[in-house]
């Protein structure tokens, strides 16, 4: 048996609407899930899986719905070349919660901007929830997108993580093309 615990205020958004996101993810992995929403326990049997890789993939769409993310986003993480990284804020700023409120405000950019930045050039979806900041990515665009938020975690000024992110997308798109021709 997996387990896998998620914040409890986010067992609703797991279950979903007359428990549709739950049948989804049972739908798409041919697997059980075993909710306690008490505790916000979630477990699964991975020998119920016929490809090892999909008990991998249930956990990772579990994690993001209880890191913040939408079933729709969450979902992205059973695509084959798709995975989800999660940054703890307080391995950066300890346990102090001005520190956690500030670096957070920093990866989410005045209105939304900075997260807006790095998902708009790299194709990544950001959830910032309680101490972390979550990211949902291809394999290709994830080093850059994370790269760029433990660069706003540690402290970087805004334009030089643009100016990263802008300089790290153009090479990615320079490689992809000349790898089509």
């Amino acid at each position: 048996m997996k387990f896998v615990r998620i914040p409890k205020e986010r067992v609703g958004v797991l279950i979903g609407k007359d428990g549709e996101t739950k049948k989804t993810i049972e739908r798409i992995s041919q697997m059980h899930l075993e909710i306690d929403s008490e505790e916000g326990d979630v477990s699964f049997n991975e020998q119920e899986a016929k490809d090892p890789l999909v008990p991998l993939k249930v956990e990772d769409v579990v994690r993001a719905i209880g890191r913040g993310f939408s079933p729709e986003h969450a979902f992205r993480c059973f695509a084959e070349d798709t995975e989800l990284f999660i940054f703890d804020i307080y391995d950066y700023v300890g346990k102090t919660e001005s520190h956690l409120v500030r670096v957070k405000s920093r990866v989410i950019g005045r209105e939304g901007k900075t997260k807006r930045v790095i998902e708009g050039l790299t194709g990544a979806v950001l959830s910032i929830y309680g101490h972390t900041v979550a990211v949902i990515a291809d394999f290709e665009t994830m080093d850059i997108a994370k790269k760029a938020i433990d660069m706003l975690l540690s402290g970087s000024e805004h334009p030089t993580v643009y100016r990263y992110l802008e300089r790290e997308m153009k090479k990615y798109h320079l490689g992809s093309r000349r790898s089509r021709e």
